[in-house]
């Protein structure tokens, strides 16, 4: 990225009320998910004597039917809805980029062959793979992440592929094939560096597209099990309580849509800061 792009894509956001906010707020759901030890409840830990206690100051989101604090269960939530938003964005964005990358640049049969296969696999309904690949896989970490990433790479690969095409018939990358170097050279010295802000805006609505399938798997049960929490899974379980308790759904409720929109909000800025001509004519 130059430095005329990271200047732009700076005063994009430091000029933006909405892109400090979203910033700030996901700063500080990743340190409480990283420093959520730091709670002094246990959040798998029962009480039986205090079951759905509101919100106070000692618990600040209030106990759930089994008197666990709320507060500690959301931190240690957010540790696995956060984590396997990046990691389903990690590996969806590695795939997506290798397949568009080969699929620009080489063209032809090559090409032919990755779009359909890429159509065939993005007509089947996501959701319905989702829940059955959880059926017959055991409830992990790990796996929903692999999942989920197996369901997030085709639009990368579509957005990649097009600006593949767009770069390989730039001047300096036809200078370069045409003095000689190989196909693995120009990928990796010209088409992958010129596709760093593509990749960046990409990536960032990944997140957001991986808490929310990973909040629908929770939600529906097929997620991480029980005791261990997710904010899918604790609304899952509020669902029950609404009436009696609604604090139970109100919070995981909002630290989903707020993440959420946070990363949307950013990654909005990040294309206008990044992509300056396509946004502003």
């Amino acid at each position: 990225m130059n430095q005329t792009k990271w200047n732009h894509l700076k005063q994009e956001l430091f000029s933006s009320k909405p892109g400090i906010a979203a910033l700030c707020l996901l700063i500080v759901l990743m340190l409480g998910a990283i420093f959520a030890f730091l709670s002094p409840y246990d959040p798998n830990l029962m009480n039986a004597g205090k079951p759905f206690s509101t919100p106070d100051g000692s618990h600040w989101f209030g106990t759930d039917d089994y008197g666990r604090d709320y507060f500690a269960r959301a931190l240690y939530g957010g540790r696995v809805s956060l984590l396997v938003g990046f990691a389903s964005m990690v590996m969806a964005t590695a795939i997506g980029v290798a397949v568009g990358v080969i699929s620009g640049y080489f063209g032809g049969w090559i090409d032919s062959l990755l779009m359909r296969a890429l159509d065939v696999i993005s007509s089947i309904p996501s959701f319905l793979v989702l829940l059955l690949l959880s059926v017959f896989l055991k409830p992990s970490v790990g796996n929903i992440i692999v999942i989920i990433a197996l369901l997030m790479w085709m639009n990368v690969a579509r957005i990649v592929r097009a600006e593949t095409m767009s770069i390989k018939e730039r001047e300096y990358v036809l200078y370069a094939r045409a003095s000689g170097q190989g196909a693995g050279g120009m990928i990796l010295l010209h088409i992958i560096p010129g596709l760093i802000p593509v990749i960046i805006v990409g990536a960032t609505n990944n997140i957001a597209s991986a808490i929310m399938m990973e909040s629908s798997l929770s939600f529906l049960g097929f997620g991480v099990q029980p005791p261990n929490a997710t904010w899918g899974s604790m609304l899952n379980s509020a669902q029950g309580y609404i009436a009696q308790a609604p604090y139970l759904a109100l919070f995981p409720g909002l630290l989903i849509l707020l993440t959420v929109l946070s990363f949307n909000v950013l990654g909005d800025i990040l294309r206008v800061g990044l992509e300056p001509k396509l946004d502003r004519r």
